[in-house]
């Protein structure tokens, strides 16, 4: 009888408890909010819901649209903007933006939908975490949303990632692909590293060789830019490259201003200058001409002592040439800061440079690194002008420069340490853990990539930019943590894709949930609850060592 009755209660809760693991399931949302609480019943959108908002704001009607495109995008449900209907989605702005102003709360009722935020970005980002609980694409199932409550608000102001567009160059649509990735995962600095040696990838209107030439290279079949072979390069050579114009920039500006994203543009100097020298060698120590640097470099084709990647310190023309090129890129990108890199430069060159060595007489300098210093804060004071600050990689710290630089700290964390002791701004963007172009695992069969440490997922995930040898006020000066995508092995959108995924959600879990919250398992089975499924759906390309499903063979490599 016992045993009956046991069975009798069994078959009563199984109902309950089914629907409990289905609402688990669809509430999988990276980056893990801040609190979150599941309630009995689900939200319906349907052509009985609408969008209201205070309609003399063009921002939340900019918002509202956002979401219903989302929605008409996965359904055929076109929700209208304040009109009467059952249910509603209501965008409600405290104006308190004194509070952190990215914070949302979500609450779910089964009769309306309620987003309370302190500014738009907290309207975006509940956003975010509504299309994680959605088909992610129009599969003609009811959109049902679990009811639910969520206060959520970021760890850190800065989450950003960086993409390396002059070793291997990707359309428009790729970068806007990479945007709506970031901000689906509420990431919201896209650092967009534009010049290198091997590529200068935005028009300059002053300068049209900086694109005409600087922008494209000659490249070999089978280089080790696409194989794990770097034996010599063979093959008929051919032209690679591109650049985008400046209108382009703008489209792309504009698209992830739309998605709460800003965009920090990278012009390098003094070093990693090879291919604007090549454009315009009168800038470089010995003014003598090259071509763009290639892979042909890397194969033992070229002499690098051949090659010029640093202006020269010593002649006025390079500050005057930099400072127009910086004045056109002031124009397309109104971010606070530009990112000027600072990192790598090869000193010999202006060891070499009577230019160089009489700068250095005539200023006082002791050395070459007191050189860099003049060369930065020169720089630096020009962008104060414009009313910008100056970001670069760690070795900017070489010397001393005005107090608004911020520090991006790539070599360890211990530039961004000595950044923030000596009371400078600091982002912590390690290369170990946080190039994403290095392996994910150490399976041999893995497409190439760098070889300096294996970043595994839980590596990444792991990561806490705030050391714990500083002080409490010291911390407050790291304002938050980047990954970074080099590109030199990586010349496809699917291998980007790869790289990035599921890699991109664990930083962006990392900088946005505290340290006390987090849990690697829990963030892999949110993973598997929609993400990585959704991600086969759209045909990403992504690493699959932690999905479970029995379908993604296709996804290993």
């Amino acid at each position: 009888m016992k045993k009956i009755f046991r069975l009798f209660i069994w078959m009563l809760l199984m109902p309950i408890i089914l629907v409990a693991q289905i609402v688990t399931a669809q509430v999988s949302i990276i980056p893990q909010p801040q609190s979150l609480k599941i309630n009995n019943g689900f939200f319906t959108i349907d052509k009985q819901t609408c969008i209201t908002f205070n309609d003399q704001d063009p921002q939340l009607k900019q918002l509202a649209t956002y979401f219903a495109n989302y929605v008409k995008s996965i359904s055929e449900v076109n929700l209208p903007l304040n009109q009467k209907r059952a249910k509603a989605i209501q965008l409600i702005l405290t104006g308190k933006k004194e509070a952190n102003p990215e914070a949302y709360e979500l609450i779910v009722l089964p009769s309306a939908i309620k987003i309370i935020a302190n500014t738009k970005a907290g309207i975006f980002y509940a956003f975010q975490s509504l299309i994680q609980t959605l088909p992610a694409i129009r599969t003609n199932e009811t959109l049902s949303i679990p009811c639910l409550e969520i206060m959520d608000f970021p760890q850190f102001k800065w989450r950003g990632f960086m993409l390396d567009v002059s070793r291997h160059f990707y359309s428009v649509d790729a970068i806007k692909e990479i945007l709506d990735l970031l901000a689906l995962y509420k990431m919201n600095v896209f650092h967009w590293h534009l010049t290198d040696n091997e590529g200068w990838r935005l028009e300059i209107k002053k300068y049209p060789r900086l694109t005409s030439v600087g922008a494209f290279r000659t490249e070999f079949p089978g280089n080790i830019f696409y194989k794990k072979d770097t034996s010599a390069s063979t093959g008929t050579p051919y032209r690679y490259g591109g650049y985008y114009t400046q209108e382009q920039a703008k489209e792309i500006v504009a698209y992830a201003a739309s998605k709460n994203i800003e965009v920090i543009p990278e012009i390098e100097m003094p070093g990693h200058s090879g291919a604007a020298l090549a454009a315009y060698p009168q800038f470089s120590c010995s003014r003598t001409a090259q071509a763009v640097l290639g892979a042909s470099l890397w194969s033992g084709k070229i002499n690098p002592a051949d090659m010029n990647v640093n202006y020269c310190a010593g002649n006025d023309s390079s500050f005057y040439f930099l400072q127009d090129v910086l004045k056109e890129v002031m124009a397309i990108f109104p971010s606070a800061y530009i990112h000027i890199g600072g990192d790598e430069v090869d000193k010999s060159y202006w060891k070499k440079c009577p230019r160089c060595q009489q700068r250095m007489h005539i200023e006082g300098l002791k050395n070459e690194e007191e050189m860099q210093g003049y060369f930065l804060r020169r720089m630096q004071k020009f962008l104060l002008e414009q009313d910008k600050k100056l970001m670069g990689w760690d070795e900017i710290l070489e010397d001393e420069l005005l107090p608004s630089a911020t520090v991006m700290s790539w070599r360890g964390e211990q530039g961004g340490i000595r950044a923030v002791k000596q009371n400078y701004q600091a982002i912590m963007s390690p290369g170990n853990p946080l190039y994403l172009n290095r392996y994910q695992t150490e399976n041999k069969e893995e497409p190439l990539a760098a070889k300096a440490s294996i970043n595994t997922l839980e590596k990444v995930y792991q990561y806490n930019p705030l050391p714990k040898e500083l002080t409490e006020v010291q911390k407050k000066l790291i304002i938050g943590g980047q990954a970074a995508l080099w590109t030199e092995f990586i010349s496809s959108v699917s291998h980007l894709e790869y790289m990035l995924l599921p890699r991109l959600p664990a930083i962006a879990e990392a900088l946005w949930t505290p340290v006390e919250k987090k849990n690697f398992d829990g963030f892999a089975e949110r993973l598997n609850g929609w993400h990585f499924n959704a991600w086969q759906q759209k045909g990403f390309r992504f690493h699959s060592a932690y999905f479970t499903s029995q379908s993604h063979e296709g996804n290993r490599n």
